[in-house]
């Protein structure tokens, strides 16, 4: 059986081409989502500022006993650099702090952002400096030469610093050349000390050994001597997280959207593989017949057929080996421009992700070779050739016991969607809209028959006897017909569904924010940030009617301590829940949003207080305290008092400005709301604010519509990179459409030749597949649209409040139009080229 089906592969060509695409580019696509995943398990980014450190201590970014991860940076105590340099081998540790600047070259409005240093770590890049010296006392400044150049200035000029809120004049008494990014600036110990974000902690710690230490043994002693505390002691590249705590933040967004598109990816390639060779065996069911009546046995008819696949597979996969990982490199680019994933992170792809993509590939062919060869190789010797002829066979129990799975985890997913705040409605809807295009798969015979009854009466009215004669035959060959409609299904359905899905959630985030938002102008500043007392100040300025500190952060709430005790041991540990966090001023808090106290009161929102979403404050009653951890890790456990609304999953836990801003990476407030009395001039007055008399230099106005368009923009570019990832699973089912429709178009030569036989001419057969190609359409776009539907309504009641999702209307257009198009053109163009045969050549070619 082997070599028969060695044998076999040279005379079936067209299926086994169309097998090995599927599994190709199915495999490829599945390599580079799992190269994206490593890449982003992996963490990695080559150290520049701290390269001459062979080890390097950090805060650990992680969440204790949990995938999850602290969006700030989780920063050190001061006294961990004793504790460093106790351990033997160690030389010497020098403590680093990363501090936001901007460069204002002669105190002017623009600037070049930047980073600042104590000029003690400068030996970590190491720099060296390449003109005048290095800064020893307060107000003196070096900078990287590349930051001088772009700033306009050099040694003894006078610049102006934003630091830690602040507008502060130096004077540049050197420039330094080294590695890293250009704008990096060093500042005197003490200036250093006094603007960091934090002045009791450090940012990361490097380590010089003394020479001829074991590097290995001297990282093991540091892990032992500072165990218990949240560090991580990094080496090779991973000390690159140190210097860019986003590769870690952002690496787990990596993971997450790469293994969902990855396990969409893997779920599209079972059903385009397993659909392609049930087609191609199909076509070859008058071979099956004959071998059953010559006395094969079912077993060696199956073995013939894994023997054809794996052989097909194993040529496919190993090919998709070479474009797997260049594709997940090319996407990962293509991440960087967007800005989803910072720049240095460095791309892994080993041979885990080959031997999963190609493994995965590899199984389901085989998988869904043994399953379509089963029906032919249990089929009875007396009845082989008249169920090849006629097609009789129905479905099988096995078909519809995973069919009704698939549909109820579809149905019981949808309710969850409806169920589950915005934020988090695409999670469910995702995995919703896969389970929906399986059970409709495979049922797609019986579906097909329906909607072939459905559509009989007014093809027959519009297109006569070529209408007819294409119904005979789509009820006549049901089965085959349906392998055509479930890639069209697929397709259209899938790709309408993740499009609208990403338009709705888009939209959502969007209306929340622009609802929320009743401030008249919004205030930054050249310095990059704010002083947390400054919105205090703005809310005294004529013609302001209230002012509010603005600080985006996020956090966990902690299990309690009831929930705690209650723990026996058993089961999963309580964890803690990721929350949004947002530092406000509670006098201006409802004047400047829509936030408004379900219970409680938020003018009592000063020190150490809390004020939750109503979802987040089950259980909790005014005046409990609520066990938290802010964004760097900081354990606090402020008062409730008051309860806010959810606004659709989008709300935040309120908590004071000066609270929330120390413990983000910058320290500062990044914008400040500030709501105009009425019948004020808003122009007037962000003139009066930003001008010559401005409560502090440097501030900048905007206005509410100038804002609600940055959301905007960072909005949609978020949803790009979402489209991108949807365009390439789509892009395959599209590949997979056209893949089946040529083999169902191109394996009726026989037919044709028939029909050509008995006098019909080439215009007749063609318009009759215009016909069967208008049916495969229609059947096809009618079960995707179902298949759309059942996803994006529970999704956009969730997001939207409503049962029609959001986004331009031309996109169904497009995706409809584009389908029809595919469909129609594809078959005829096939049709046609079966159709230039001659006949004689063709009756000799007949099976």
């Amino acid at each position: 059986m082997i070599g028969l089906a060695l044998r076999s592969l040279k005379f079936y060509k067209g299926g086994f081409v169309a097998s090995f695409i599927a599994l190709f580019f199915g495999a490829a696509i599945v390599i580079a989502c799992g190269g994206l995943l490593e890449t982003g398990v992996r963490e990695l980014a080559a150290p520049q500022r701290l390269q001459a450190a062979p080890i390097v201590i950090t805060g650990d970014q992680s969440y204790p006993g949990a995938n999850k991860v602290f969006r700030e940076r989780v920063r050190l105590d001061a006294s961990t650099v004793a504790k460093a340099e106790a351990v033997p081998d160690v030389q010497e540790a020098v403590p680093d702090v990363s501090i936001p600047a901007v460069v204002v070259p002669g105190g002017g409005k623009g600037g070049v952002t930047a980073t600042g240093h104590g000029w003690d770590s400068a030996r970590l890049g190491p720099y060296r400096l390449v003109q005048g010296s290095a800064p020893s006392a307060a107000g003196q400044v070096v900078l990287d030469s590349r930051l001088a150049a772009r700033a306009g200035v050099k040694a003894g000029d006078r610049v102006t610093l934003g630091l830690h809120g602040t507008l502060t004049a130096y004077r540049v008494t050197g420039l330094v050349s080294g590695p890293g990014a250009a704008g990096t600036l060093f500042l005197a110990e003490t200036d250093a000390a006094r603007t960091a974000p934090q002045q009791d902690k450090v940012d990361s710690i490097g380590i010089l050994t003394r020479p001829g230490a074991d590097r290995g043994r001297v990282r093991a002693e540091l892990a032992d001597a500072l165990a218990g505390d949240p560090v991580s002691v990094l080496t090779g590249d991973e000390r690159g997280r140190a210097e860019f705590p986003d590769v870690v933040i952002h690496g787990k967004n990596l993971v997450s959207m790469s293994a969902v598109f990855g396990g969409l990816a893997a779920m599209v390639t079972v059903f385009v593989v397993a659909s392609t060779l049930g087609l191609s065996l199909q076509q070859r069911q008058r071979q099956m017949a004959l071998l059953r009546a010559i006395g094969s046995t079912p077993g060696q008819v199956r073995r013939m057929v894994l023997a054809e696949t794996f052989t097909v597979a194993v040529f496919a996969t190993a090919l998709a080996c070479v474009p797997g990982p260049r594709l997940g490199q090319w996407l990962l680019g293509r991440f960087v421009d967007a800005g989803v994933v910072p720049g240095v992170l460095i791309y892994r792809s080993g041979w885990i992700p080959m031997v999963a993509g190609a493994g995965a590939a590899l199984l389901t062919a085989l998988g869904a070779a043994w399953i379509a060869a089963r029906a032919a190789a249990r089929t009875r010797p007396t009845e082989a050739l008249a169920e090849a002829t006629l097609q009789r066979r129905r479905l099988n129990w096995i078909r519809v016991v995973f069919a009704v799975l698939c549909l109820a985890g579809g149905a019981i997913l949808a309710l969850v969607t409806m169920n589950v705040d915005g934020a988090t409605a695409g999670s469910t809807a995702t995995p919703a809209a896969m389970l929906w295009a399986a059970g409709f798969g495979l049922l797609g015979p019986t579906l097909t028959r329906l909607m072939t009854a459905l559509l009989r009466w007014p093809l027959r009215a519009v297109t006569g006897l070529s209408g007819q004669l294409a119904i005979l035959n789509a009820r006549a060959r049901a089965t085959r017909l349906a392998g055509a409609v479930m890639p069209v299904m697929l397709a259209t359905g899938m790709a309408t569904a993740l499009i609208y899905l990403q338009t709705t959630q888009n939209q959502g985030a969007q209306q929340v924010f622009e609802d929320n938002l009743r401030a008249d102008l919004v205030l930054t500043s050249v310095a990059g940030g704010m002083p947390t007392s400054l919105a205090a100040g703005i809310d005294k300025e004529p013609g302001v009617a209230a002012a509010s500190a603005y600080v985006p952060s996020s956090g966990f709430l902690e299990p309690s301590k009831a929930q705690l005790a209650a723990y026996d041991g058993k089961g999963r540990k309580p964890k803690g829940t990721p929350v949004q966090i947002t530092g406000v001023s509670a006098t201006g808090i409802e004047r400047t949003t829509a936030i408004r106290a379900a219970s409680g009161s938020l003018t009592d929102l000063t020190g150490d207080t809390v004020a939750l979403p109503e979802s987040s404050a089950k259980g909790h009653r005014i005046g409990e305290r609520i066990p938290m951890r802010l964004g760097d890790g900081t354990r606090v456990e402020p008062r409730l008092v008051a309860t806010v609304g959810d606004q659709r999953g989008y709300g935040a836990a309120l908590m004071p400005a000066a609270v929330v801003a120390p413990h983000t990476t910058d320290g500062t407030v990044p914008q400040i709301l500030v709501a105009a009395d009425s019948g004020s001039d808003t122009v007037r007055l962000a003139a009066e604010l930003t001008g010559s008399g401005a409560p502090l230099p440097g501030l900048r106005a905007a206005e509410r519509s100038d804002l609600v368009a940055a959301s905007a923009e960072q909005n949609d570019t978020q949803t790009w990179v979402a489209y991108l990832l949807v365009a390439l699973v789509v892009g395959y089912a599209v590949i997979a459409l056209v893949n089946s429709l040529v083999m169902a178009t191109g394996e009726r030569r026989g037919e044709f030749t028939l029909q050509r036989l008995v006098g019909a001419t080439r215009g007749q057969v063609m318009r009759m597949m215009t016909v069967e190609a208008l049916l495969t359409a229609l059947a096809g776009l009618g079960l995707g649209m179902l298949v759309a539907g059942a996803t994006l309504v529970p999704l956009s009641r969730a997001v939207l409040g409503r049962a029609t999702p959001a986004g331009p209307p031309w996109i169904l257009l497009a995706v409809l139009v584009s389908a029809l198009v595919l469909t129609v053109g594809t078959t005829l163009l096939t049709a046609r080229l079966a159709l230039r045969a001659r006949l004689s050549t063709a009756i000799g070619s007949r099976e």
